[in-house]
């Protein structure tokens, strides 16, 4: 069994701190970016999608705080409306984020002249990146725990029990992380290939991916499950595949 007791801080800047969870976002949006500057063949979409970064930056985290806020925890930020904005206390919301991310690329390629599938294409082939850096975060913070389990890999976080769990957070850094860069690229890079089906691609292989994780994972704890064995991971997630499913139907 392995104990994890990793620190949640990475360094002290002076007497800043600077957390896994900060670098995570850091350094998937730099890879990230890195990655499609290198595969955007097109001059003028290249050009643009430096300026395209901040609209990126703004819909994750604001999408992603206020998709945590209404989706996990939302009778607590009403009556504490001020703490909605302390971020760097943590809650953040993939789902929430993805939104955010929808509509500022939306409100960008009004102003741009552009096709919003284009730079959605894009997010959907490099995000995995920023997605498995988090989940490594996540790992680290001992936070979004794993079930309970017998198996040899078990990990015990001491400051929620003695119990050895399923890394969850590390089988989700491999399918959402790995699994699904690997299978948005081999997408993208077909021949012959068709704006959007990796934007649609991504809310149905996501979906899929996050669902089957899910199984392994705790519900939050002021949450627990919507009904039976469905927690709102998988009520969202199956509502991505759902989206996508029409989407790609329909293109």
């Amino acid at each position: 069994m392995f104990i994890n007791n990793f620190d949640p801080v990475a360094f002290n800047f002076f007497s800043l701190e600077i957390r896994w969870y900060s670098l995570a976002y850091i350094f998937g949006l730099i890879f990230g970016w890195y990655y499609c500057k290198k595969i955007i063949k097109d001059i003028k979409i290249n050009y643009l999608f430096d300026n395209y970064i901040t609209y990126l930056i703004i819909g994750i985290i604001v999408g992603g705080r206020i998709g945590y806020v209404i989706f996990y925890n939302f009778d607590y930020y009403k009556n504490n409306i001020i703490e909605i904005f302390m971020i760097w206390n943590g809650g953040m919301s993939f789902h929430g984020a993805l939104i955010g991310v929808i509509i500022t690329s939306f409100i960008f390629s009004k102003i741009n002249n552009q096709k919003i599938l284009i730079f959605l294409d894009f997010i959907a082939i490099a995000s995995p990146i920023g997605i498995f850096f988090g989940r490594i975060a996540n790992f680290i913070n001992g936070e979004l725990i794993g079930k309970a389990t017998n198996a040899s890999w078990g990990i015990i976080y001491p400051m929620i029990d003695d119990v050895p769990r399923h890394p969850s957070q590390l089988y989700e850094a491999l399918l959402e992380g790995i699994i699904l860069f690997i299978l948005m690229n081999m997408i993208y890079f077909k021949k012959n290939y068709k704006i959007g089906t990796c934007s649609y691609m991504f809310l149905i292989y996501y979906g899929i991916l996050r669902i089957f994780s899910e199984f392994f994972r705790e519900p939050d704890a002021h949450i627990g499950y919507l009904f039976g064995s469905v927690s709102i991971g998988i009520f969202l997630s199956s509502f991505m595949i759902l989206i996508g499913s029409i989407l790609y139907l329909k293109k």
